[in-house]
C-alpha cells in the first residue's frame, strides 16, 4: 500500500465513513491509490483535486463526536454539588 491510501483509509477509518458514506469513502480509497501510482503530473494533480473535494464532503457527513470541555466538566461539578446541597437541604 501506498503513502496516500494509507494516511486517507486512516482518515476514512477515524471518521468511521465507511458506515455513513461507504460509497464515497470508496472513491476516496481509489483516487488515494491513484496518487501513489506513478500516473504523471497531470493525473496527479486531478487525483488530487478530486480527492481533496471527496475528503471534504466525508468529514461534512461524519458523526459529531460529543466530548466534552473544561465549562462541561465545571457544569457536571456544580451539578452534582447542587445535588448533594439538595439532598443534605432535604435530610435535614
Amino acid at each position: 500500500m501506498g503513502d496516500v491510501r494509507d494516511k486517507i483509509a486512516a482518515e476514512i477509518e477515524q471518521l468511521r465513513a465507511d458506515e455513513t458514506s461507504p460509497g464515497l469513502a470508496q472513491v476516496a480509497v481509489r483516487l488515494a491509490e491513484s496518487m501513489d501510482n506513478d500516473g504523471g503530473l497531470t493525473g496527479l494533480a486531478n487525483a488530487a483535486t478530486a480527492l481533496r473535494s471527496v475528503m471534504t464532503e466525508l468529514r461534512k457527513l461524519a458523526p459529531v463526536e460529543s466530548k466534552g470541555d473544561a465549562v462541561d466538566d465545571i457544569a457536571q461539578q456544580r451539578a452534582k454539588r447542587r445535588a448533594a446541597a439538595l439532598e443534605q437541604a432535604a435530610g435535614d
